[in-house]
């Protein structure tokens, strides 16, 4: 898909998915949500047949040069009567593993989703990141993003 320097940013493969779950996994938030165990529960793999069908959805990772899964996002291009019609990309479940941090993957991979959106027609491209992780709102608005809206969530 795209290269830069010596990370490739490429669809997800299903044997990703527990890299992607780690990945997932490796926070405060992330680590009360998700299930990390041997084998994954099946869910995850069930999750990902049905991203990996979805023609408006891009599950990506990041790949350093030795091969590893060191990043992931997930990008899906919503369609919309807003705007004038105007489809919208939204990013989501960015990560970068912890060994990897602060070495530019998370930008290359934001940097990718948002020109990927653009070549699928969207005006503009939205992302969720929780209210604690400050850290993460500096890297967005670093990026371009504003703090536009409020975002609130209803969990089952």
């Amino acid at each position: 898909m795209a290269a830069i320097s010596s990370t490739t940013i490429r669809r997800a493969r299903r044997d990703d998915v527990g890299f992607i779950v780690a990945m997932l996994a490796d926070d405060p938030l992330g680590s009360a949500r998700e299930r990390l165990e041997d084998p994954l529960p099946p869910s995850y793999f069930r999750a990902f047949e049905a991203l990996d069908r979805d023609p408006h959805i891009r599950l990506a990772v990041a790949e350093d040069g030795d091969g590893a899964v060191v990043g992931c996002l997930q990008l899906c291009i919503l369609p919309g009567l807003s705007s004038q019609g105007a489809s919208r990309g939204l990013i989501e479940d960015v990560r970068v593993a912890s060994h990897c941090r602060s070495r530019g993957i998370g930008e290359q991979m934001v940097r990718w989703a948002v020109a990927e959106a653009r070549t699928k027609g969207c005006k503009l491209v939205e992302l969720f990141t929780h209210n604690s992780r400050v850290d993460a709102q500096r890297f967005y608005a670093r990026l371009g993003f504003q703090p536009s809206h409020v975002g609130m969530t209803l969990r089952f």
